[in-house]
């Protein structure tokens, strides 16, 4: 299964969008947000919920414990 940065570059090109765009949309500097993408650095659970509201997907998902996209 995928990893949290897996699926966060997935998400980011699958909705065409920029790091700078998505760190300044959830509240965080863009240079976390890099680091999250490259492994660097794991969210805390606030920056977690943050990226699952804003994509639209699971924790589960986003963390890459499950392939289903949807929230339940």
């Amino acid at each position: 299964m995928a990893n949290l940065c897996d699926r966060l570059i997935q998400l980011k090109i699958e909705q065409n969008l920029l790091q700078k765009d998505i760190a300044k949309d959830i509240g965080i500097a863009l240079r976390t947000y890099q680091y999250y993408e490259r492994g660097q650095r794991k969210p805390d659970s606030e920056a977690i919920i943050k990226m699952c509201e804003y994509f639209q997907v699971s924790a589960d998902y986003l963390l890459g414990l499950s392939d289903i996209k949807e929230r339940r």
